[in-house]
């Protein structure tokens, strides 16, 4: 069954009553970011979350809070309330130890009128007197409050039964084979399931605005404030060719200029998401051109093995576009060498003005990333690279390289054999590397060779 089909189970309420916490605590992970600042979380954050046999679509929502439409407090209000809206059971949050609070009565007197079932969560209820605390709840007409803690998980389990029991009967759910999950890293054949897309960027690239263009909705809080996505969001999208499982995440400013703890939350966020992607999507404000930022975080793509596709947003506000593209390919070439012919798309992700280009390239270049050479194909071309070009003197003696192997994808990986081979310079070994990606047509992929010698049999052991 695809997460589209499983039951949705919205958490709500005002900021900083522990709505995020007790996410993480039925998902059984940390998987949204938690901190005692009000008003962490901005968009929705969903989830699987397996309860008491149930498995439910969870979503985790920003605070509710009275604001104009207009404003960021506003945008985040219509967010949470767009997911209500779509909701089996909604479980509304309040704070035990702050007692009823205007916001929790107005807000609780709105989701009366949504016709949506309700579940009443008075969290923060440690020991008997947060229970007792809790029993002021029953005045906001919502029924019997269930009283926990979801920072030490007191009452999880009672409240996992009373979701169970309140969620649609299963039978009537629509049933579809799940997805298998590849496993990470070292598969030798190509996984079932979606494509895992990230897109990562500094702040205020675009990157959220992007999200929604591809999805055709206003899923993310957008504006012009910088630095509004703090968490890592993952939506999922459907092409022509298939699922995408599509990951925003936070801006990536330079790490000395990383102080508050929550940023730092946020930027790993950030990391963990391109290292479970397998195809990453860089965006670059074209209006400023390529940042020393935007090459560091090319180079990380390149040392986590992704495949990569640079997207220049705000193409809609360059004036000379021809000098502006000629520049960025050029800083790109230079600078990003080990991932050269990295596919570039320009595109404006305000106006939609071609966005449609970015999806071709990014399942394009992920054929490429888990492309295979056969091991005679490979080594035909492995002789003629020797003859052109003869392996180094190491220490007086002409290194003996003698056959190459492609061990696996996801990135390309090649084995070279060969005696002291593990000598190899790395001149040389750019040498192969180049060769490969041009002979072979791996643009924009990392390319890795390892060297393996072989040993003496008469050497003192």
């Amino acid at each position: 069954m695809t997460s589209e089909n499983l039951p949705v189970v919205v958490i709500a309420g005002r900021p900083n009553v522990g709505k995020s916490t007790l996410f993480n605590r039925l998902v059984g992970r940390r998987q949204a970011i938690v901190s005692d600042m009000p008003g962490v979380t901005r968009d929705r954050k969903e989830g699987e979350a397996l309860l008491r046999g149930r498995r439910v679509r969870l979503i985790d929502t920003a605070g509710l809070e009275e604001a104009a439409p207009d404003t960021l407090y506003g945008r985040m209000r219509a967010s949470s309330e767009s997911a209500v809206a779509m909701a089996d059971l909604v479980l509304f949050c309040i704070d035990a130890r702050s007692g009823i609070t205007p916001a929790d009565a107005h807000f609780a007197s709105w989701l009366r009128r949504q016709n949506r079932p309700v579940l009443l969560i008075a969290n923060k209820a440690e020991g008997q007197a947060g229970t007792n605390a809790a029993l002021e709840a029953y005045s906001l007409g919502l029924g019997t409050p269930l009283a926990l803690s979801a920072e030490h998980g007191e009452g999880i389990a009672d409240l996992m039964g009373e979701i169970a029991e309140r969620l649609p009967p299963a039978e009537k759910q629509r049933r579809r084979e799940a997805p298998k999950v590849d496993a990470e890293g070292e598969e030798e054949e190509r996984p079932a399931g979606p494509l895992r897309l990230a897109i990562i960027g500094r702040p205020n690239a675009g990157k959220s605005t992007l999200l929604n263009c591809l999805l055709g909705e206003e899923r993310m809080i957008t504006g012009p404030e910088a630095g509004l996505t703090r968490d890592s969001i993952t939506v999922t999208l459907h092409d022509d060719q298939g699922e995408i499982r599509l990951v925003d995440t936070a801006g990536m400013r330079k790490r000395a200029r990383v102080e508050e703890h929550l940023e730092r939350m946020s930027v790993s966020a950030s990391i963990e998401a391109l290292k479970m992607a397998e195809v990453v999507v860089l965006v670059i404000d074209a209006t400023l051109g390529v940042h020393e930022q935007d090459l560091q975080i090319g180079r990380l793509i390149e040392r986590e093995g992704r495949a990569c596709v640079i997207a220049l947003n705000k193409w809609d506000a360059v004036e000379d576009r021809n000098a502006t593209k000629k520049a960025i390919l050029d800083r790109l070439e230079i600078s990003l060498a080990q991932v050269r012919g990295i596919p570039v798309v320009t595109f404006s992700a305000l106006t939609g003005a071609g966005v449609h280009r970015l999806l071709p390239a990014v399942r394009e270049v992920y054929e490429i990333w888990n492309s295979r050479v056969s091991t005679g194909e490979l080594n035909r071309w492995f002789e003629d690279a020797l003859e052109r070009h003869q392996p180094p003197l190491v220490d007086g003696r002409r290194l003996k390289l003698r056959y190459m192997t492609q061990v696996k994808a996801r990135p390309p990986t090649f084995l070279l054999f060969g005696t002291r081979a593990e000598q190899l310079p790395d001149s040389y070994k750019r040498y192969l590397v180049n060769g490969l990606r041009e002979t072979f047509h791996m643009p924009g992929v990392p390319v890795r060779v390892q060297l393996r010698g072989t040993k003496n049999p008469y050497a003192e052991k």
